[in-house]
């Protein structure tokens, strides 16, 4: 398979390994009745104020293999500089990122370059985040599409390339330029696309208009479809003569079969589910009602009469909030919808780490309203309208927003708003207690299990350091934020849950290595023998 080679690839590759583990700090919750809460809410869905790829690192311990749908709209790399959400990897917080990460050697990178540094870290803990049967969407145009592809191969694979959607992101050309362009693409993969599952999606209204009831249907709205197919698997019983209801006889056209047998085909005209036509002589075709459609399959062309377009989106953030020329070129709640429909249950999590003006939970809850769901969101955002923008436009949409007859209903809900918090690990590697003995608790768990740990467990006390049981080992950490701890026989003894293996965390051990052994205890010191992910 061919790889993409830039310099400073090397020192990003693993990055995501160095990254140091920010706890997440609760700033307040958030419900479309109540208002803000000094409490959580409970509901599962997330703000997160901070840089991108530490949010990412923080949500792993509960949320590794659990996102069902990601949706992405990062910088396209274009160069232009004047944006409020910078378009261009010369930000200066990009800029020292790549300084810290890739070191003097980024001082020469290329605007191309400098992208790719700051994108594969983020991709690799994405793919980390995203459930076996997930699949991600991400918004690129032509200054960085082949550049994207080929590291989405190289991390997700190429078998796992699902399609490139073409988004028409405009209504009509660009009086400024020759040949301007008029879409975008939605790059999308799967984690396993073996295990992938996509969603017939609702008939648009603009595929809707084509549905008609000339002849007065009680069953409703019909559009007619052909009865004929190719014949290089057809049977005798495809091949028959119709006669319509004029009296006019037909049989299928050159080279071709009806589509059904002629004993299916009797009991579709029975029922007044064949078309021939207002005068009765046409060639017969099949009723397909509205009221009965389950959906319609979708494919790589997303006009905007289906999916919205970038002047709907920047009316609809202004009907909104008001004023916020901060985004040129913000995407339509509908284009988010789409995805969500097809790529989503109703269960689902979904997960936006370029969060922006918030589009992607605007669309979550218009969902939910629209079909009784309850998908869950998590939106990232690093610049400092995290609260004023993203945040703020999620709390007017649940509780509704604009006036008179421009009033949009609220959908309802509740979200948290978190920032990042302190590192796990202070620069000494020591445990930095300040984060408290929770979240140390749901570190350790994850490093052994990765998985999130059991909430029926409830908080330690000195007699209950137990962690949980994860195929047949049993953990513990034994851990005073004010006393050093010691795995001796006093403690084994308060030990009452045991597995095939018992894996004890404490600060030291009296115990000898034989007699761990002969039981099954595996003895790791804190914090040396503390993975780092």
């Amino acid at each position: 398979m061919p790889t993409l080679h830039w310099i400073g690839k090397d020192k990003v590759i693993n990055h995501h390994r160095e990254v140091p583990y920010k706890v997440l700090e609760h700033g307040y919750g958030f419900h479309a009745d109540k208002g803000k809460t000094k409490q959580p809410t409970g509901r599962g869905n997330m703000v997160i104020h901070g840089d991108n790829l530490e949010a990412l690192k923080s949500l792993l311990p509960q949320y590794e293999g659990k996102v069902k749908c990601i949706y992405i709209d990062p910088p396209y790399n274009t160069g232009n500089e004047g944006w409020v959400y910078n378009d261009n990897v010369n930000d200066p917080r990009i800029k020292k990122w790549l300084g810290d990460v890739v070191g003097k050697e980024g001082e020469d990178l290329s605007r191309h370059d400098k992208w790719l540094c700051m994108m594969y870290p983020r991709l690799v803990l994405l793919h980390k985040l995203l459930a076996e049967d997930g699949t991600i969407f991400v918004s690129i145009d032509d200054n960085a599409y082949a550049l994207l592809k080929t590291v989405f191969d190289e991390i997700f694979g190429v078998g796992n390339f699902v399609g490139n959607i073409v988004w028409q992101k405009r209504t009509s050309p660009d009086a400024r330029l020759n040949l301007g362009p008029a879409h975008d693409y939605v790059l999308v993969f799967a984690k396993q696309k073996a295990r992938m599952r996509l969603n017939l999606v609702p008939v648009s209204d603009a595929r809707a208009s084509a549905y008609k009831n000339p002849d007065n249907d009680p069953r409703g709205l019909w559009a007619s479809v052909d009865i004929t197919g190719q014949t290089g698997h057809a049977t005798p019983s495809q091949f028959y003569t119709i006669t319509s209801p004029s009296g006019r006889t037909m049989e299928p056209p050159a080279g071709r079969c009806w589509a059904m047998a002629e004993a299916t085909f009797m009991k579709l005209n029975h029922d007044n589910r064949i078309w021939f036509g207002m005068d009765g002589t046409a060639r017969p075709r099949l009723k397909k009602f509205l009221s009965e459609s389950e959906g319609t399959t979708t494919w790589t062309w997303w006009p905007n009469t289906e999916v919205g377009h970038n002047q709907e989106a920047a009316k609809e953030l202004a009907d909104i909030l008001g004023s916020v020329g901060q985004f040129d070129t913000p995407k339509p709640s509908r284009l988010i919808s789409r995805i969500l429909q097809l790529a989503t249950d109703k269960e689902a999590l979904i997960l936006d780490s370029y969060a922006g003006s918030g589009t992607t939970a605007h669309a979550v809850l218009n969902l939910n309203k629209q079909d009784g769901g309850d998908r869950k969101f998590i939106l990232i955002e690093m610049m400092d309208y995290a609260e004023t923008i993203t945040a703020e436009r999620v709390k007017r949409v649940m509780q509704g927003y604009g006036e008179g007859k421009n009033k949009t209903e609220g959908t309802g809900g509740a979200f948290d708003y978190y920032t990042l918090g302190a590192p796990l690990f202070n620069g000494r590697e020591q445990l930095n207690e300040e984060v408290g003995v929770e979240r140390i608790r749901e570190y350790i768990w994850y490093s052994e299990t990765r998985s999130a740990l059991p909430t029926a467990i409830g908080k330690p006390t000195t007699a209950n350091y137990y962690l949980g049981t994860h195929e047949r080992t049993a953990f513990y950490f034994v851990y005073e934020k004010d006393e050093l701890t010691t795995l001796d026989h006093d403690l084994l003894s308060t030990i009452t849950v045991k597995g095939e293996r018992t894996v004890i965390y404490a600060d030291n051990c009296l115990l000898p290595k034989k007699f761990l052994e002969q039981h099954g205890i595996v003895f790791k010191k804190i914090p040396r023998d503390i993975s780092r992910f």
